[in-house]
């Protein structure tokens, strides 16, 4: 595959974003045995930072096939170091040029931080090493006493605004291909019932 530059790589998901919410996708259906090149020669166009969520397939909302993408799930898109060294590691090995923070609506990880912080729920040690990256994202919107949706919507942008500000600020390597325009950081926002994706830059 050509190198894309990060705008050519925002606009081949944009298009394919397009393609999934009309129906017409490309990649509808993934038959190993016809992408033995692409699995043997590795050369994503994109890395995408995303929810774990199981209704948010990120290959196929992008429309994109074996190959073409660099996934990294973890609930709540959070920034935390295995995540940045995974960015990293991309970066050096394939040197793509977009990082995509993929957030959604109605994202579990952002409802049970909200919870936490409200009513004080009991969360296992485990799970707080994700609320506690998001807790920075939710807790300056509480006092607003925004309806419980708007509250959920807000925290899900912000929390996709920090995580790309974390990429971007965080890691020397990031920074540094960043300031030599090789590389962009954008969020993206993941609608669950139109299957469109906003992005935020």
């Amino acid at each position: 595959m050509k190198h894309l530059n990060s705008a050519q790589a925002k606009k081949r998901l944009v298009d394919g974003n397009q393609r999934f919410v009309d129906g017409t996708a490309l990649h509808h259906e993934f038959h190993p045995h016809r992408h033995t090149k692409d699995i043997q020669d590795q050369a994503p166009f994109a890395i995408v930072l995303g929810c774990s969520d199981s209704r948010v397939p990120i290959e196929t909302i992008f429309d994109q096939s074996f190959g073409d993408l660099f996934i990294i799930r973890i609930a709540g898109n959070i920034v935390a170091l295995s995540q940045m060294g995974s960015v990293e590691f991309a970066i050096s090995k394939f040197k793509t040029s977009l990082i995509v923070v993929l957030g959604h609506s109605n994202c579990g990880a952002i409802s049970a931080t909200i919870d936490e912080c409200i009513n004080k729920t009991n969360l296992s040690g485990s799970l707080h090493s994700i609320t506690d990256r998001i807790k920075p994202s939710i807790l300056p919107l509480i006092n607003l006493n925004l309806p419980n949706h708007e509250l959920m919507d807000k925290a899900v942008e912000v929390n996709i605004i920090n995580s790309v500000k974390q990429l971007q600020s965080q890691s020397p390597i990031i920074k540094e291909a960043i300031d030599n325009n090789k590389l962009a950081v954008i969020g993206a926002n993941y609608s669950l019932k139109s299957g469109a994706v906003q992005f935020l830059a």
